[in-house]
């Protein structure tokens, strides 16, 4: 009987990789591991036998070693990464049970490699970052570095998204919290802390190639920069930049972190009877945002879940070293419509679970997606889920594969032709 327990399994990317991996040949039993019983038992019951409910409080590391016990693989789900990240895997290295995550933290990226000697010690494989950016992005950027190029140059990532019916406080933390911290950019052949407040000079505006016009995007601390070039022989640049949908309430976001309100250090004010009391700047930021955001939507007429996230890698191409520039775009369209967030990063993690369940990935240790996951295979997986067919539109592919060549010339390719 294989095991497997999604810590977070309540949330909304935990609720993807639970629901996927219930339908999943590869676990004849699935665990929701959360604080949240009242929700855990009664998704555990609409799901079926297979799926049962286990109640775990992240803050307490006896909770997090008692669920755990006796599991095959652990999915993690639980943020903020940089609070639960390092205590989470620890407790795992030391079950030595095989595990997978979707942190997106810096910080909680270096010390989750930290542990690699520990990992390895254990013979556990702990995939780190396996969700859509980093996740994807890691995976489709080496196999366009490694198997297209014979010298790669530059990565860039780009991310927008919006629109999901849920955005609750913790993704607005999430925000504040990238906002204050370095970002990492791999410039010139060399890693670099940018500090948010001299970022201003590496903003772009980027075509998506399912939503019209331009989008302004801002450098984003996200772990791929300091991955990849670990993987990418000879890489010159990394970076990684995104926005928000609609941008107004991005940018609305950014001014209030910019102006100091997402504080959470209490100040004194008077209430409208003239009472002093005590308020945190960033629970008034917190709530005005949601109640803006629910306006600033219907504004911009945004219904549902829209996005997209796209990688270009450029370089040498294989046999002929002309220049060549390769882009991969994952669009919430064609099978792939009306998924946001949740979708987006739930699902790499659970085929990552799966991946590992069938041996396809064997590596020991901490290790990022790039270093062990096979393009072939995550593509395979997607068919499974998806059933593409790219002569009907709503079924058509998530992803966008296409290629230009030095004289500017672009064409769009089939997957079944990476396949």
């Amino acid at each position: 009987m294989t095991k497997v327990v999604i810590l977070g399994g309540c949330g909304v990317v935990g609720r993807v990789v639970v629901d996927i991996l219930n339908k999943s040949p590869d676990f004849s039993k699935v665990f929701i591991g959360d604080i949240n019983s009242d929700k855990g038992n009664k998704m555990a019951s609409e799901m079926g036998e297979k799926v049962q409910f286990l109640r775990v409080d992240a803050n307490d590391e006896s909770s997090i070693k008692n669920v755990i016990e006796g599991m095959d693989l652990v999915v993690n789900c639980i943020g903020p990464f940089y609070k639960y990240e390092k205590p989470i895997l620890s407790e795992v290295i030391d079950a030595k049970i095989n595990y997978v995550d979707v942190c997106d933290d810096t910080g909680a990226t270096y010390d989750a490699l930290e542990l690699d000697e520990a990992a390895k010690e254990a013979g556990i494989t702990a995939l780190l970052g396996m969700g859509s950016s980093p996740g994807i992005t890691n995976v489709l950027a080496a196999f366009a570095a490694n198997y297209l190029l014979d010298e790669c140059e530059s990565i860039d990532m780009y991310h927008i998204h919006g629109g999901e019916p849920d955005e609750g406080p913790a993704v607005i933390g999430h925000r504040f919290y990238c906002m204050s911290n370095p970002i990492p950019m791999y410039l010139n052949g060399e890693a670099r802390q940018i500090q948010p407040e001299n970022s201003e000079k590496y903003e772009e505006d980027i075509e998506f190639v399912n939503l019209p016009g331009k989008y302004h995007v801002y450098p984003y601390p996200h772990p791929e920069p300091i991955t990849l070039p670990k993987y990418i022989k000879g890489v010159k640049r990394v970076t990684n930049k995104g926005s928000v949908l609609p941008e107004r309430y991005y940018e609305l976001t950014r001014k209030i972190h910019a102006a100091g309100l997402d504080s959470k250090d209490p100040i004194q004010v008077r209430d409208i009877e003239g009472k002093s009391c005590e308020v945190r700047p960033y629970d008034f930021a917190i709530t005005y945002l949601i109640d803006q955001r629910e306006k600033l939507l219907k504004e911009e007429n945004i219904t549902g879940a829209r996005g997209s996230v796209k990688i270009v890698v450029k370089g040498k191409k294989k046999r002929t070293g002309e220049d060549r520039t390769y882009i991969f775009s994952l669009v919430s369209e064609g099978a792939a419509k009306g998924q946001g967030l949740g979708e987006g990063t739930g699902m790499p993690a659970a085929f990552g679970a799966i991946l590992i369940q069938r041996g396809k990935i064997d590596m020991e240790g901490v290790i990022p997606p790039e270093a062990c996951v096979n393009a072939m295979d995550i593509i395979q997986l997607m068919q499974e889920l998806y059933q593409f067919d790219e002569k009907d539109e709503e079924k058509q592919s998530p992803i966008i594969f296409q290629s230009i060549d030095e004289e500017g010339n672009q064409k769009t390719l089939q997957l079944s032709d990476l396949l």
